[in-house]
Parts: C-alpha cells; sequence; structure tokens
C-alpha cells in the first residue's frame, strides 16, 4: 500500500480511525481483527451448535424460576431482534429497559408493541432526571468524545442489578461485531472510575439514583453472583435489514432513521456532538462492518460516508432541543464546543488495569467465571491483529 492510500481496500476505515495499521495488500487491522473474530465467535453450524448449548445452559440455571434470562430492551434493531429470537429459542426472558429520559416516541412505540406481541413483562430502571442531567451536562464539560457514555455504562449496571435482584443468571445484550464492528477506544471508553471522577470535578449532584459499576463490585459480583452476558446475535447469520423486515412485519415494529437513532441523545452525540467537535465519524465502523459482512457495498459505504449524518435542518432541531432540555443556553452550549478536545487518557479509569493484565484478567476470568469480559477479548484481539498488520508491513 503506498503512502497516499488513505482507505482500507476492502472496508471504508482510513487512516483517520485511530489504531488503523494497513498491510501491504492495503486492509486494515480492523479487517484483521474482524476476521479474529470470525474465528472466535464462528456462525454456520458450529455457531449454532454453541448458541444451542448456551440456551440449554440458561434453561437449567433458570429452572423453577420465573424468569431464565434477562435482555436489555431500548427499541432499537439489535435489542428487539435478540428478544424476538431468545424467545424463538425457547427463553423466557424479563424485558429491561434503561430510562434516561430521551427515549423518542418510536422507541416507545416499538417497546410497547413488542412486549405485547411476545408476551414479555418489562421492568423499568429510572434514574432521576435532575441527577442524569447534570452528569451529562459534566460529561460535555469533560470535553470527551463519547458524551454518551452515562447512558452506556448505566445500562450495563442496571442489567446486573436487576439480574441480581431476580435471581437470574444471565443476561442478554444486542449487538453483533459483524454488523457494527468494534469502535476505538479513543472514541467511546468510559467506566465508573471515569464517570465518577468527572462526576465529582464537573457536576454539582451526587450520584444516588444512577448506577454504576466498579472494577471491586464487577469483579465481586461476577465471582459471587457468577452473572453471564451474552451476544447470541454473534452465532447467528444476522442481517439488520433482514431483521427490520422481520420485525416489521410480524411485530408491528418502526424503523427510526439511523444507527442508535432510537434515543435522542445518543443521535445528537452521534451525528453532531462527535463530528462537529472532534471529526469523528462513527459511521467508518459500522459501515465497514457492513461492507465486510455484505450487508453494503463498499462504494454504497463511501458514498453515504460524503453524505452528513442526518439532514441540516434535523441536526439543528436536535442541537436546539439538547440545549434547551439540558437547561443550558446556546451561549454556553457554544462554549463547551469551543473547549480543547480531550481524550478517555485524560481521566482517571480503569483502563490501564485493563492494559496491564489483559492476558491474567482473562485467565483468572476464565478459570472463575467462564466469561471474559468482551473488552478484554476486543483489547486482545486487536493487539494481536495490529501485530500481524505490522509484520506485514517488515
Amino acid at each position: 500500500m503506498s503512502s497516499g492510500d488513505a482507505v482500507c481496500l476492502r472496508c471504508v476505515v482510513d487512516r483517520t480511525v485511530p489504531g488503523a495499521v494497513f498491510d501491504d495488500a492495503g486492509v486494515c487491522s480492523y479487517c484483521h481483527l474482524h476476521d479474529a473474530m470470525e474465528q472466535a465467535w464462528p456462525t454456520g453450524p458450529e455457531g449454532r451448535g454453541r448458541l444451542d448449548e448456551l440456551v440449554a445452559t440458561i434453561k437449567r440455571s433458570g429452572a423453577g424460576r420465573r424468569y431464565d434470562c434477562i435482555v436489555g430492551i431500548s427499541g432499537g434493531t439489535d435489542s428487539t431482534y435478540s428478544l424476538y429470537l431468545a424467545r424463538e429459542l425457547g427463553l423466557r426472558p424479563l424485558a429491561v429497559h434503561f430510562d434516561n429520559g430521551w427515549c423518542s416516541e418510536i422507541s416507545v412505540s416499538n417497546i410497547r408493541k413488542v412486549l405485547t406481541q411476545l408476551d414479555v413483562d418489562l421492568q423499568t430502571y429510572v434514574v432521576d432526571w435532575e441527577e442524569f442531567r447534570d452528569l451529562q451536562v459534566a460529561y460535555l464539560r469533560s470535553s470527551l468524545p463519547w458524551a454518551d457514555t452515562p447512558t452506556d455504562e448505566g445500562i450495563i449496571a442496571a442489567l446486573d442489578r436487576i439480574a441480581k435482584a431476580e435471581g437470574v443468571r444471565w443476561v442478554i445484550t444486542g449487538g453483533s461485531f459483524r454488523t457494527e464492528g468494534k469502535m476505538p477506544s479513543e472514541w467511546t471508553y468510559g467506566d465508573a472510575r471515569m464517570i465518577r471522577h468527572i462526576q465529582r470535578r464537573f457536576g454539582t449532584k451526587p450520584l444516588r439514583s444512577y448506577p454504576y459499576m466498579t472494577l471491586s463490585h464487577f469483579v465481586w459480583r461476577r465471582a459471587v453472583s457468577r452473572i453471564g452476558w451474552e451476544r447470541p446475535l454473534n452465532y447467528v447469520d444476522y442481517s439488520k435489514v433482514e431483521a427490520q423486515r422481520l420485525l416489521s412485519r410480524e411485530l408491528g415494529w418502526e424503523y427510526y432513521g439511523g444507527h442508535h437513532y432510537e434515543n435522542i441523545y445518543t443521535r445528537f452525540v452521534y451525528s453532531y456532538w462527535l463530528p462537529v467537535k472532534f471529526d469523528i465519524d462513527k459511521r467508518k465502523i459500522t459501515h465497514a462492518a457492513l461492507v465486510r459482512s455484505g450487508e453494503m457495498t463498499r462504494e454504497a459505504a463511501l458514498s453515504e460516508l460524503l453524505e452528513p449524518p442526518q439532514p441540516p435542518d434535523r441536526l439543528e432541531a436536535d442541537v436546539e432541543y439538547v440545549v434547551k432540555k439540558l437547561r443550558l443556553s446556546r451561549e454556553e452550549f457554544d462554549e463547551l464546543l469551543e473547549r480543547p478536545n480531550r481524550g478517555f487518557r485524560d481521566y482517571p479509569s480503569y483502563y490501564p488495569l485493563y492494559e496491564r493484565f489483559t492476558t491474567v484478567a482473562r485467565l483468572a476470568s476464565t478459570l472463575l467465571l467462564s466469561w471474559t469480559p468482551p473488552l478484554l477479548l476486543e483489547m486482545d484481539a486487536r493487539r494481536r491483529a495490529q501485530d500481524g498488520s505490522a509484520a506485514d508491513q517488515r
């Protein structure tokens, strides 16, 4: 690959994506990571066999209980199809929704219709709005790229808490690396230590209703409760387009216009905060995954990346709505945009521990829990892929 080439010849990842390394054939390290994960999570007969084993284990662990698994649901494609698949596999899920105050009307309608059609109970975890609003403003003040970290971490902790309260041993989450890809940590990393530091430094309210999981809590909970987390979509031939058609046809589900756009704040972060303040377009990762998986042609992906994530009028409407709901003035918001950009390494977090002890933590996790945190697997696979690409170049 010549020094002038900027885009992977297999997908659409370019040199602006952190960690992107290109081999002599012009293929990026994210494609190599994808191939490594294909081996770790196969589909076809082997994947179906693993999925059947997982389902049997979940059913055994839930015998005699009202529910045998927890399924997080947002009203989006992946979580809804994961719930649908769980029912098709004969599981007895409890659906859990983390209400951060930003659900779109479509997502609320989708959740209601889907739960009715599938005959699934729902438990909603609601955080105090004033507390959560203050935390979101604190994250904007921190000038970190992924301002939606409080939602992501809140969902994980809420699912864990409800699983423990219900005595359920398995949590099922949506998403597949084949259709979503793996975001670089530089764009999206966050954890409980970082959240607590940012809230103390930039916020004004203590975190009382907001759930978060410290590292010690994580280790203790997993060692004692042994709650397993799985993404069944990684074991099936999952197509977002086909899933959307099925959900629409059978459950009355409606599409909401974009990846994670079922949540208004996530849509704002994805389509405005990231590209405008940081020049980050997460579609480079998701579109690349769809290209690798045959869901989208490379030409179509490259063409879409030339267009903004949302039409300008809708984008401005989202900004006005977010600014008003967070009780910021437009001047205050513009000042936040102008603050120097920061990265996750600028704040205390658990990430250095993950970097230092990836191998040890993976081994200990396997021995103690028969489950390895996805972050550790992805960090290890990413390192191997990059090492391989670098060796190819040499």
